[in-house]
This record gives C-alpha cells, structure tokens and sequence, in this order.
C-alpha cells in the first residue's frame, strides 16, 4: 500500500510538473530595439576676400610701401559649435630663387578676437554653426625698405585654419584639446 502511494504521488508530481513546464512557455516574451545614434561634426571653410566681399586673388605688381587687401575669416559649416585656431606662415622668394626676408611682410592680426600663442592665433569666441569669425587680419603690407633686389620677387601667405569642438572641451579655446596634428 505504501507502494501504491508513494507510485501515486510520484505520478501526481510528474503530472504536476508536465503542466507547469507547458504554462512557462506562455509566460516568456522577446524583443528587439533598433535604434541608431548619429555623431555630430565639426566642419569650417576657410575665406579669403578683399575688404568688399568679393574673392581675394593673385596680386601681380605690388611696390614696396603699399599693402594688400586679404581678409582672412573662418565660417564654421558643420552642424555643432567649435573652438577655431590659425596659423600663419609667410615666404618672399627672390626672382632669382633665393629665399627674401619674409619678415618685409607685415600683416595686422586682431588682437581684441584672436589670441597668439604657440605659432597660433585662437579665436576668443566659440563659433556657431552657420557663424563667421572676426577677421584675423585684412592686409598684407609690403616694407618701404624693400630694394632694387626684390623687383619680381614672389610674397606667399598661407593661411591653415583648424576647429575642434566645444562640448564637453574646456570653457575657454586655450582649454580645448583635440586640435588636428599639422
């Protein structure tokens, strides 16, 4: 007899257990989530104009003691706010190939905007998408103390604009990191 129930009990767990794994399966569930995150970017263009907006081109016959119109901004064209900094490098190449003082070069950088440090010219601001900088400079000047030897020389300004980004990159432009390598 005890047999017997121990067999029925043991059935009746069986059975219970049977049952229960069939009513788990209806208590599951599954589901995906398809989501895509987009980074932002920093994008600028680099203007070079004369003084009335219009595009800034070669300049052939310059004498010593005038200047140059060259109104050099930075137009941020990316979707999110940058830092902006600039370099400037000048060369005066003789006519006969020799390497002139690029120092007879003068140009008036805006000290109120752009802060010079380490070969660079920071912008002061942050930049807005859409926004343009105060002009780094808007003239190169030739020194009147240029002689016959600089007749055909060849004057040279490049100009190399850089941005990185403002989020989350220090409250000031000095503070900033991320800056292209040259």
């Amino acid at each position: 007899m005890i047999k017997k129930r121990l067999f029925s009990l043991a059935v009746i767990v069986i059975c219970l257990s049977i049952a229960g794994a069939g009513t788990l399966a209806y208590f599951s569930d599954r589901t995906v989530a398809h989501n895509v995150i987009t980074s932002g970017n920093i994008k600028i263009d680099l203007l070079e104009t004369k003084a009335d907006g219009s595009t800034f081109e070669n300049v052939i016959g310059v004498m010593p003691g005038t200047s140059v119109e060259k109104v050099v901004q930075v137009k941020n064209i990316g979707d999110n706010d940058a830092w902006i900094r600039v370099r400037v490098d000048k060369e005066l190449t003789k006519a006969n190939g020799q390497a002139g003082d690029a120092d007879l070069l003068g140009i008036n950088f805006d000290s109120r905007n752009w802060i010079a440090q380490d070969g660079y010219y920071y912008y002061d601001k942050t930049l807005k998408s859409g926004d343009v900088t105060e002009p780094l400079f808007e003239s190169v000047q030739f020194n009147a103390s240029m002689g016959n030897d600089y007749q055909n020389s060849t004057a040279q300004v490049y100009v190399f604009a850089q941005a990185t980004q403002t989020a989350n990159n220090g409250e000031a432009v000095l503070e900033a990191n991320g800056w292209p390598e040259d």
